[in-house]
């Protein structure tokens, strides 16, 4: 009986210090489709594969999402063409074409290009603040076309994605913290206080972009702040199972 409940104080502290939840693997067959993309559910609902190159394209989650991370694989399978992939975070239903929308946009195109003005190789964040479409703004970063670049990646600002290579990604997701890991390494960070909305994933004028093993898990600690009555309780709790301990050896 002591044995038990020691593990479960162990369990319970250790779970009021990390925040730590074990990761899931995300059904994509709920998520909605905004724009003209074509995004096919893959064996398993946890894959999808946009096949069309086309105009901005979304495919989100439809529902809150900060405070969350969400994780897996991007690959392009194909060597034709050379523009955008990515994801949105704080997406709302419908927001391609409102004028009021504002959320974040990650994109990631693979070689510079000049088109709706100098489109640029690398991974860069953006706000998006209305509607996006094919123009400026979801080409080249214009303000004027409701599209404001916020940060380019440490290593991969300027470095595009290669033709059917497998990424990993992790983004992390709360009101005042956004990171993007690529291949486990940080590639973006930028805080301030960001609406709430959905995770998506993006393609603009490119085809054959797979998203795979999607899974969503709770932000890390180092992104969500341990609740205040936890902090007071968890100490409390590892000093009694140290009392115990020492009953125990005694």
């Amino acid at each position: 009986m002591q044995t038990k409940i020691n593990k479960l104080l162990q369990v319970t502290a250790l779970t009021l210090l990390s925040g730590a939840v074990l990761a899931g693997p995300v059904d994509l067959s709920p998520w909605t489709v905004n724009g003209t993309g074509t995004w096919n559910l893959q064996a398993g609902n946890n894959a999808v594969k946009q096949t069309v190159n086309g105009n901005p394209t979304v495919f989100h989650n439809n529902q809150d999402s900060q405070g969350k991370a969400l994780s897996g694989t991007i690959k392009v399978e194909t060597s034709s063409d050379d523009d955008y992939i990515g994801f949105v975070l704080g997406y709302n239903n419908g927001d391609l074409s409102n004028s009021s929308a504002d959320y974040l946009l990650i994109d990631w195109k693979q070689l510079d290009q000049n088109y709706y003005g100098n489109g640029l190789k690398g991974l860069a964040i953006s706000q998006v603040t209305g509607a996006l479409g094919d123009n400026s703004g979801a080409w080249s970063h214009a303000p004027a076309n409701n599209v404001t670049e916020l940060q380019r990646a440490t290593t991969l600002g300027s470095t595009g994605w290669s033709d059917n290579t497998e990424y990993s990604f992790d983004l992390i997701f709360t009101t005042s913290l956004v990171e993007v890991f690529v291949n486990g390494a940080k590639e973006l960070s930028i805080t301030g206080t960001f609406n709430n909305g959905s995770f998506g994933f993006y393609n603009y004028s490119q085809a054959n972009v797979l998203y795979a093993g999607i899974e969503e898990d709770i932000a890390p600690p180092s992104a969500v702040p341990v609740p205040a009555a936890a902090l007071m309780f968890a100490p409390a709790l590892l000093g009694f199972l140290g009392l115990r301990r020492r009953k125990h050896a005694a």
